[in-house]
């Protein structure tokens, strides 16, 4: 399974329009340092919460550093029943170079 990607671009106007759910996979700590707004951290311990209490059908932005470890989360999540899943090009680290206003 291929991972689809999304760029910074195209992330940023569908989160102003609300219709993106973004999750960060990195770690507490940096997550708590910086982080895209309305981002929901995920990670193994709520994990199971999330793929239960989402809507399999809304578009969900996965966030790691780089874009590289969210490919595989954006794999998985497709294999639990999400339709619209994208991997952030470039990562938080990325985009908080080019959104800096969107970031908390």
């Amino acid at each position: 399974m291929t991972s689809s990607r999304m760029n910074a671009q195209q992330a940023c106007e569908l989160l102003k329009e609300g219709k993106l759910k973004v999750v960060d996979i990195r770690d507490p700590q940096s997550y708590g340092t910086g982080r895209i707004k309305t981002a929901e951290r995920l990670d193994n311990s709520n994990l199971q919460d999330f793929i239960n209490n989402n809507p399999k059908d809304q578009p969900v932005l996965v966030c790691c550093y780089h874009g590289m470890a969210s490919q595989s989360a954006t794999d998985f999540l497709k294999e639990q029943g999400f339709t619209e899943v994208y991997s952030l090009d470039g990562g938080y680290e990325f985009w908080k170079v080019c959104h800096p206003e969107h970031c908390e």
